[in-house]
Formats: C-alpha cells, sequence, structure tokens
C-alpha cells in the first residue's frame, strides 16, 4: 500500500499567506488614516463651527419702574336725587342715561298747595303790618298823652307790648313766608351735581316724598372720573415719596392689560393699611373725556412709580437661571460665549433693569442658549429692538399693549 506523505507543511504556508496578507492590509489601513489626507489631518484643517444665535446689545437708558393692580372704576361724586316736599310728579324733564349739567330741571312736584302756603303767608305778613301801623299811631297818640299827664304811663307801656308783639309776629311771618317759598322751590328738583343720570324710579303721576328710600334717580359724575387699587404695604415708602414730589402719573388698561383706555394721576393714597391683606387703597382721577370709564368696570392700573436714570437695560430674553443664580451669555471680544452672573432689579414690558453684570454696548444672547456653554463659537446675528417688543417705550403712548409687571 502506498505512503500518503504528510500535509502540515502545506496548512502552514497556507496560514503564513494569509498573516501576510492581513499584516498588508492593515498597515494599508493605518496609512490611509494617519498619513497624509486622512481623517485627524481634515479634521484639524476643518475650521470648528459657528453656532447661530441671536443678539440685542445692552443700553444705557431712563427706565419708567411701573406697578401694575386690578381696579375698580367708580363715579367721583354719586348722588341719589329725592323729593323734598310731598307731591304729584307733573313733569319729567330728563331721560333715562342723559348727561345732565349742576342745576338743570329733572321733575317738576305740583306746586300749587305750596304756592297757595306762600301766597297765605304774605297776606299773613301784609295783615300784621297793617295793625303794626295802627298800633303804632296809638302809641305815638299814648306818648303824647303820658307826657301831658291825660293818660296813664301803664297804658302807654301796654301799647308798646302790643307794638313789640305785632313786629315779632312780622318777622314770624317773614320767615314762614321765607319757609313756603323754599318749599315751593322744592317743587321743582333740579340736578345737585353734573354727571349721567341712571334709571328713572319714579314716574310721571307718582307720589314722592321725603322719606321715600329709593328716590327718583341717581346721578354719577363720570367726568371726571375715579379709580380705586390697591397695592402691597411695601411699596409704601416709595409711593409716598412719588406723591411727594407731584401726581404720579397712572394709566387705566384692559383687565387683560392689552390695551390703554386713559391716562390719569394718583390723588389720594388712603391712611390706613389693611392688615388683612397687607395692601394699602390708591385712588387715580381722569377726565374720561371720551367716556371710556365707567362706574363698576374693572381694569388694570399701571402707575408710574419712579424713574431710575441712565440704567442698564437688557432684553428680559436674555436672563437665564441657573444652580448659582441668574446669568447671561455675552458675546466676548473672540467671538466666544462668556457666561455672567447678573444682579437683576425690574423687569417690564420685555425689558431688564441689570444693576450689576453687564455694561452698556455688550451683545448678550437672547434666543438659541440651549446651544450654548462658556467658550462655544457664536455666529451672532442682531435682533431689533422693534421685534424685541420694547413696551416701556410705548407704555406712554395711549392704546399701546402693556406686559404685566414682574417683582
Amino acid at each position: 500500500m502506498p505512503t500518503v506523505p504528510p500535509r502540515r507543511p502545506v496548512r502552514r504556508a497556507v496560514i503564513a499567506l494569509v498573516l501576510v496578507a492581513a499584516l498588508g492590509g492593515g498597515a494599508y489601513a493605518v496609512w490611509r488614516h494617519f498619513g497624509p489626507g486622512g481623517a485627524p489631518a481634515e479634521a484639524a484643517a476643518k475650521a470648528p463651527d459657528k453656532v447661530p444665535v441671536t443678539v440685542e446689545t445692552a443700553e444705557s437708558r431712563d427706565y419708567p419702574v411701573y406697578r401694575e393692580s386690578l381696579g375698580t372704576v367708580e363715579a367721583l361724586n354719586t348722588v341719589t336725587v329725592r323729593a323734598q316736599v310731598s307731591g304729584k310728579i307733573t313733569k319729567v324733564a330728563f331721560h333715562e342715561g342723559q348727561i345732565v349739567k349742576a342745576g338743570d330741571l329733572l321733575v317738576e312736584i305740583d306746586p300749587r298747595p305750596f304756592q297757595a302756603a306762600l301766597d297765605q303767608a304774605e297776606a299773613r305778613l301784609q295783615q300784621d303790618q297793617a295793625s303794626l301801623a295802627d298800633a303804632q299811631t296809638i302809641l305815638e297818640r299814648y306818648r303824647t298823652l303820658s307826657q301831658q299827664q291825660i293818660t296813664t304811663r301803664q297804658q302807654f307801656e301796654t301799647q308798646q307790648a302790643t307794638v313789640n308783639q305785632l313786629n315779632a309776629q312780622i318777622e314770624g311771618d317773614k320767615a314762614a313766608i321765607d319757609n313756603a317759598r323754599t318749599q315751593l322751590d322744592y317743587t321743582a328738583i333740579r340736578a345737585p351735581i353734573a354727571g349721567r343720570v341712571g334709571f328713572r324710579l319714579a314716574d310721571l303721576g307718582n307720589l314722592v316724598g321725603p322719606s321715600d328710600t329709593g328716590g327718583i334717580v341717581t346721578i354719577q359724575q363720570v367726568t371726571p372720573i375715579a379709580v380705586v387699587f390697591t397695592e402691597p404695604e411695601r411699596e409704601l415708602a416709595a409711593l409716598t415719596a412719588s406723591l411727594g414730589e407731584g401726581r404720579p402719573e397712572v394709566a387705566a388698561l384692559t383687565t387683560a392689560g392689552d390695551r390703554e383706555l386713559a391716562k390719569g394721576s394718583l390723588r389720594l393714597l388712603d391712611n390706613t393699611v389693611d392688615a388683612a391683606s397687607g395692601t394699602v387703597r390708591l385712588k387715580a382721577v381722569f377726565d374720561n373725556e371720551k367716556s371710556v370709564l365707567w362706574p363698576g368696570m374693572s381694569v388694570t392700573t399701571r402707575l408710574l412709580l419712579k424713574t431710575e436714570p441712565q440704567a442698564v437695560v437688557i432684553s428680559e430674553l436674555a436672563v437665564q437661571r441657573g444652580p448659582d443664580g441668574l446669568f447671561v451669555y455675552v458675546v466676548g471680544g473672540d467671538g466666544k460665549a462668556e457666561m455672567r452672573k447678573v444682579t437683576t432689579a425690574e423687569t417690564y414690558g420685555g425689558l431688564t433693569m441689570v444693576r450689576e453684570g453687564v455694561r452698556p454696548g455688550e451683545k448678550l444672547v437672547v434666543e438659541g442658549q440651549y446651544r450654548v456653554k462658556p467658550g462655544t463659537l457664536l455666529d451672532p446675528k442682531e435682533k431689533e429692538r422693534k421685534a424685541a417688543g420694547d413696551k416701556i417705550a410705548s407704555a406712554a403712548e395711549p392704546g399701546q399693549p402693556a406686559a404685566t409687571t414682574k417683582e
């Protein structure tokens, strides 16, 4: 039987060839990776990507400090018109909802009984005046006779007393005439103040009198008109100082705070703090020439507490909150992001007043902060102030929107 030659040397040769091929492929891969034109070289040659962000510039400007609250419109004066004498209404001279002036005729009550009382008082006066004239004539006669001792002194003194009594009666008659004339005047009921009348509560032909609790009509003075609102007691010092310098400006806005209705001024700071709520009541007065404010209406009030001169102002969008407090990202001179801690004072209308941490002219990131960290290379794009919604500048113009004050 023929002998089979051993196959181990052939197998070893095949394994050796495979190892040589593998080593060659590995060497080629290493050369491709680290040689000229490799990935690290390309990465080194390529500049780092810039992160696109939107920025705004910090400004130095006068910053008005506002306080907003909820208020209720109230008539400056309210009068319920009532009859001062009893009688039947013979004339109604007003229309419901009408604007009246002080002194305008509203209602007439039947004047005939009161005219008769006046005529009677005047007749009594004339009667007593005639009696007085006769008594004075008799008194003069008694004086002459007394001097001639023809009559007694007692007769003279008795006649003098009669004259004095008639003089007193005449004074009483004059007072009665004044009273009767006043009662007659009361039959013409006139508006005591200027304002808008409400619903008529007594109609033509009704009997009215001083005891009627409902009255005839209510008049509310609406030009000018008042708004009552509250502020927390912590603002007392600032409110007192502001009132001491004049009459602070107050604007009335819609309850949503999105539209200004009217401008007025602060007139009253109440003399008592409400212990239950910790607030103090204030009253502002508005001309209300266009009748946009109505008694009972709810409004948002915007009080100009003070103005900070040349304050550093930034967009509130730039302010971020971190574990160590508030911070902003500032675009550094090398175009990289710099994290800066800030101390803020007030925020209103999309703008924040900064006490520390930012200088005027510095550019701050307002959009895209989530992709930014300290040292990030930035591609900044300036945001227009108009787009940012500068409501502080527009707050002085009626009809402009206003944002809620953040404290």
